[in-house]
């Protein structure tokens, strides 16, 4: 696990430089998409670089995260729409080439089994970038999930709807209750995982990320056990960092050839 900390604009480019890195030596790649705050500013330098340097989409794809459970398909926050204003509508994917959990479907078992086999069959997520809640989850995988877990529907925790109420007018009681979610070893399947996070808010779930025990109860620890996992935190996320200096340190001292 790299974790390198850094001002947000520095993130998000590095962040891009990642997935540009990966489309131009790989146009047919299959990005992972995240919700939430912690990508936004990746997509904003993704769709920037898009319009002005010529980074195509048009040959890649792409899978969501997550999706609420219930929402109409012309609600805001559905996260199929909130994919397609932030990042889709604004670069060149083909027609139908960011797929996402189907949240109102009649037989969720056989939705999440087919979103499953979805991704399977166009050979696995090169690159995910992901996010992570107050409470260490990772995508809507709450704390006490399985680390064997696959796409399925999960309770949302009064915690996590409550971070998320302010995309709902600060009303809590407007957040979905279920949601269907990649599971734990679905992200884990991922070539290389990109995770952003900043605040102080996030500060001892990164630390527990980084440097904790592996445990359900913070269910983004299963990531110290992926071989390609890359942690990009501001200073007040990496506040409760025990190996700050040193995770500063390491990354200074990079060669430039390497990468993320």
């Amino acid at each position: 696990m790299e974790v390198v900390i850094a001002p947000p604009a520095q993130l998000a480019r590095l962040a891009a430089d990642a997935v540009e890195e990966l489309l131009r030596s790989r146009p047919t790649a299959v990005l992972g998409l995240a919700t939430g705050s912690s990508p936004l500013a990746v997509y904003d330098e993704l769709a920037r670089r898009h319009a002005q340097d010529g980074l195509s989409f048009a040959r890649a794809r792409a899978f969501m995260l997550d999706e609420y459970v219930g929402l109409a398909a012309d609600h805001p926050e559905r996260y199929r729409n909130v994919i397609e204003k932030e990042i889709a509508s604004r670069v060149d994917f083909a027609p139908g080439a960011v797929q996402g959990p189907d949240g109102l479907a009649d037989d969720v078992r056989a939705a999440c089994a087919a979103y499953e086999r979805a991704i399977v069959d166009a050979g696995g997520v090169d690159l995910q970038i992901l996010g992570i809640g107050t409470d260490g989850h990772v995508a809507f995988n709450e704390p006490g999930s399985s680390l064997a877990s696959r796409t399925r529907i999960k309770t949302l925790t009064r915690q996590t709807r409550e971070d998320n109420a302010r995309f709902f007018g600060g009303d809590v009681a407007q957040v979905p209750t279920h949601c269907l979610t990649q599971g734990l070893a679905t992200i884990m399947s991922a070539r290389h995982l990109v995770l952003l996070a900043t605040g102080r808010g996030k500060a001892e779930a990164v630390h527990q990320l980084a440097e904790g025990p592996v445990s359900a109860m913070w269910p983004a620890t299963v990531l110290q056990h992926h071989p390609h996992v890359t942690v990009l935190v501001d200073d007040a996320a990496a506040s409760r960092l025990q190996l700050a200096d040193y995770y500063r340190e390491t990354f200074a001292a990079k060669p430039g050839w390497q990468g993320l």
